[in-house]
């Protein structure tokens, strides 16, 4: 098996798994496991796709199993990032049935909401792969999740944007209504980064656009433009920045907005909307 997106690092993988785990067990742990499972019951079962879809977080599900017990055997089938159909086997679980049945939801919870997102990233990813652009992910996660989701975007093929306040400068709206206008906002932002700070400004129009541009930024956020104005920032641009195209973009609208020569286009909806995929652990009990 191919690991088709690098993976996560293994302390962010058991603590974000350790939490949930925690969670999930409360004060007395599984007590209808133990109420109705003999203490020596063993089971086999498989992790099942039951629609289609691209999978991710197999590793986070496998070390649920593990953090339950380690006598649990987990075999990984499919890598984050395959694709899945009706009926593919994901994984298949053996051991002692108590704490299978114990970590089952656990491990389908992130199975199924990371797929979720790789799925519909993946589906904007297709929608644009006839242009330069690429999709992107934003801030808009759910808390304490950001970099699983973040995973989960780029084992759909899409790209992450900022991780937090601290990797990128973001001027928007309110900043420059403060600082001023968009000149001053960028300029006090070149000059407070270090040389590895990226600093981007988000744009309403064209005008504010050229401002950004004779003020030096790295990346301009072009926020709710038209194509036809899209095109035209494009055109003024030239290159001198890279430009990302966000605000009213969905499948309906994504491959218009990437046709008009943008770099990226963001989307909090692959994050914050995302469907789980169906996923489902079929067991069966050996006595």
């Amino acid at each position: 098996m191919t690991q088709a997106v690098p993976a996560l690092p293994p302390p962010l993988v058991e603590d974000a798994v350790g939490r949930a785990l925690v969670e999930d067990l409360g004060r007395a742990g599984d007590i209808t496991s133990a109420a109705t499972i003999p203490a020596d019951a063993t089971a086999t079962a498989v992790i099942a796709a039951r629609q289609p879809g691209i999978l991710a977080g197999i590793d986070l599900a496998a070390a649920t199993f593990r953090q339950m017990h380690p006598a649990i055997g987990f075999e990984p089938v499919i890598a984050d990032g395959g694709p899945l159909e009706p009926g593919a086997v994901v994984a298949r679980v053996t051991g002692p049935a108590r704490p299978i049945l114990s970590a089952e939801r656990v491990a389908l919870n992130f199975l199924c909401h990371l797929s979720g997102i790789a799925t519909l990233t993946r589906r904007y990813a297709d929608a644009i792969a006839h242009t330069k652009a690429r999709i992107t992910c934003t801030r808009k996660t759910t808390p304490g999740l950001r970099a699983l989701e973040k995973y989960a975007v780029r084992c759909g093929g899409g790209s992450n944007h900022r991780f937090g306040l601290d990797d990128a400068i973001l001027i928007k709206d309110n900043h420059i209504a403060v600082a001023g206008g968009v000149a001053e906002a960028v300029r006090r932002a070149n000059a407070f980064a270090g040389h590895l700070v990226k600093v981007e400004v988000e744009v309403d129009d064209l005008d504010q656009l050229e401002e950004a541009l004779r003020a030096g930024a790295d990346v301009i956020l072009l926020d709710n433009m038209p194509p036809e104005m899209l095109r035209r920032a494009v055109a003024v641009t030239a290159g001198a920045a890279v430009l990302e195209a966000s605000g009213g973009v969905t499948l309906d609208t994504v491959a218009a907005i990437a046709e008009t020569g943008v770099d990226f286009i963001s989307s909090g909806a692959i994050t914050h909307s995302a469907p789980a995929l169906d996923l489902a652990l079929d067991i069966g009990i050996e006595p």
